[in-house]
């Protein structure tokens, strides 16, 4: 077996391009990094009375629905509104696993979670639209501060 070496010398040559090039992509990658680093330094050096900007507090009603058979529905109209007013602040949908969430302010507050959803039984894997049933149902909520509030509303003709 014969070894050639002009070959020898184009994998050397390969091989070293590949480690510089791999070199300088590291030290690039660290100049960036100190780079960030002394503009954040900097930014915080120039503003040291300014106060950070904070988010308002909020609570979360997170949901799911449910139709008659208890299986999440997807596509159902939620609305939410304190229950001193009529009208929905919030208008929802929920998504495919039956799930929806509003933001709502912080605080004691009671909320009624409303909900319509129409669905249409299956006949050998197909939707039948002639039989297709309206659901609706309602719960109410109550939220103390700024938290998580986790319901389930079922639906029922």
């Amino acid at each position: 077996m014969s070894i050639d070496p002009g070959r020898i010398g184009r994998n050397t040559l390969v091989c070293l391009s590949v480690a510089l090039f791999a070199a300088l992509a590291v030290a690039r990658v660290q100049d960036r990094v100190q780079d960030q680093g002394r503009v954040q330094d900097e930014d915080d050096k120039k503003k040291p009375g300014k106060p950070e900007k904070r988010e308002k507090p909020f609570a979360l009603i997170f949901g799911t629905a449910y139709g008659p058979d208890d299986r999440p529905l997807y596509g159902v109209k939620i609305k939410i509104h304190p229950v001193e007013k009529k009208h929905p602040s919030w208008d929802l949908s929920s998504d495919h696993r039956g799930e929806f969430a509003a933001h709502v302010p912080p605080g004691p507050g009671d909320y009624l979670v409303q909900g319509e959803g129409e669905y249409a039984p299956l006949a050998n894997g197909k939707p039948q639209m002639s039989k297709k049933k309206k659901f609706k149902g309602e719960t109410k909520v109550h939220v103390d501060n700024d938290e998580r509030r986790d319901i389930s509303l079922h639906l029922s003709e």
